[in-house]
């Protein structure tokens, strides 16, 4: 596997090593996508460069620089990386996905999170397919350079160790943006109802929480929400809860990390609907 990581890495630089040159296309996808990375990364303004603009000028930029900081730099994400099913990471095969956005920050406590971007164009119903893609390329095995089978994905983006016995897979967010004719609310509501298969937890009652064995944490916000709270806001819809959370809170189980609450299982659900405040 050596080789295929080196092909992995040469294959990221040629794809989308950096989101920069999406926008000069015109195309308004990758326009949504480049708008995405701004919105997570929030990129501070030097206030000394509007020294003598309008009132105005300066108060935007100010309110920028004290704004919470965002996740990562130009350099955590990629774009555009196919996530092989089949194939290789140079050359892959039917099957797959490929990601619109890949970020990873293991400094902020984010090791991997695959994000797809939505005009609200497209059928909810082909939104939803898109995870059987990833659910393939998630259970893809191959040997690594120890000759031990690991999942694929692990061998190209190191992750921890799971640390509670389950172990589910890496977290997708999905970002809509209202372009098209189609309600972000209600898309969101139905690609989770779609979904419900491959992100709907277990409820363990000795522990207090849900577990995600095998599953796929899927998490959902508006670009103009991202835009207003950034990813320390609550702007984030994780399907099953009925309450927005922050990024980490969202892809992650606080239950877990807190210690095991009171509280009565409930039907995991889509965002909107009675689950009440369970992880």
């Amino acid at each position: 596997m050596a080789g295929g990581r080196g092909a992995a890495r040469s294959r990221t630089k040629r794809l989308g090593a950096t989101p920069w040159g999406a926008g000069r296309a015109g195309v308004p996808h990758a326009l949504a996508v480049n708008e995405t990375v701004i919105a997570l990364i929030r990129p501070k303004p030097d206030p000394a460069r509007v020294v003598g603009e309008p009132p105005e000028a300066v108060a935007a930029a100010q309110a920028a620089v004290d704004a919470p900081d965002g996740i990562g730099t130009i350099g955590s994400y990629a774009t555009e990386v196919p996530l092989a099913a089949t194939g290789t990471w140079s050359t892959a095969g039917r099957g797959g996905a490929q990601a619109d956005l890949v970020l990873s920050a293991p400094e902020v406590g984010i090791p991997l999170l695959f994000v797809e971007v939505d005009n609200c164009f497209e059928d909810a119903a082909r939104i939803a397919a898109k995870f059987d893609k990833y659910l393939r390329f998630y259970q893809r095995t191959v040997k690594d350079t120890d000759g031990h089978p690991r999942p694929m994905w692990r061998t190209r983006w190191p992750t921890p160790d799971p640390r509670y016995g389950d172990t589910p897979h890496p977290p997708v967010l999905l970002v809509f943006h209202q372009m098209g004719p189609r309600p972000a609310a209600g898309q969101i509501k139905e690609v989770a109802e779609l979904t419900c298969s491959r992100w709907q937890g277990t409820w363990h009652r000795e522990d207090g929480c849900h577990i995600y064995d095998g599953q796929i944490p899927i998490v959902a916000t508006m670009l103009d929400l991202l835009r207003e709270h950034g990813p320390v806001g609550p702007a984030f819809w994780r399907f099953g809860r009925d309450h927005r959370q922050h990024l980490a809170d969202a892809i992650g189980n606080p239950r877990r990390r807190e210690g095991p609450p009171g509280g009565l299982p409930g039907r995991a659900v889509a965002p909107g609907r009675a689950e009440g405040r369970r992880t």
